[in-house]
């Protein structure tokens, strides 16, 4: 089966972006590969924090706890092979700014629970699906190797897409199906709008 987006990724995780990422960005991603990979390690650790956080905040959910430290067990093994991965290939380790795009969608995030939780659960799930539509963007056009570790992070990030949506629906009283529809529309205001930095959820290379 060919390396297409459509056979990498299920319909449902397509349907709930709302664009698909810019060829301007898959060039900058080719272009910029050490930073792609020193970023993705980066996202890889944030999204570990963002589960471990989640599980200290909200001791009295059972299901939110497991599966948030099922999460944040994998995103760090996904850290560590991003980061052996760059120290086969000489690529140096270090801090780079984060871009405009978590801190975008949760710039709308609502102060109060049990709203804060479910907002924070939608973004997460908006997060995870982006990460795997551009794993599954690039894979066609990268190295065997990389395109290889890409392959696996797509199904584990799709699990994660999948588990953050669930547990919104799960906590919330009502449909979230116009909150949903909200987030959906800055995300796709954040992948579109011009970003003069490159980063791995980056919007709209500025040049293009």
């Amino acid at each position: 089966m060919p390396d297409t987006v459509e056979a990498l990724l299920p319909a449902e995780l397509l349907d709930f972006l709302l664009c698909a990422t810019p060829e301007a960005w898959c060039d900058a991603a080719l272009a910029n590969q050490e930073l792609l990979l020193i970023d993705h390690a980066q996202c890889e650790k944030k999204a570990a924090s963002t589960a471990m956080s989640l599980m200290y905040r909200y001791v009295d959910r059972p299901l939110l706890l497991t599966k948030m430290s099922q999460l944040a067990r994998e995103e760090l093994l996904h850290f560590e092979q991003v980061v052996k991965l760059m120290e086969a290939r000489g690529v140096a380790y270090h801090h780079i700014s984060a871009s405009r795009y978590a801190e975008g969608l949760r710039s709308h995030v609502r102060r109060d629970d049990p709203d804060r939780l479910i907002d924070i659960l939608i973004v997460g799930a908006f997060i995870e699906a982006r990460s795997c539509e551009r794993f599954a963007r690039l894979i066609p056009r990268l190295d065997d190797e990389l395109a290889k570790f890409y392959r696996t992070l797509v199904k584990s990030e799709g699990r994660h897409y999948e588990d953050y949506l669930m547990l919104a629906r799960h906590f919330a009283a009502e449909p979230i199906d116009e909150r949903i529809d909200f987030f959906a529309a800055r995300e796709r205001e954040l992948i579109e709008a011009p970003d003069t930095v490159f980063r791995f959820h980056s919007g709209l290379p500025a040049a293009a």
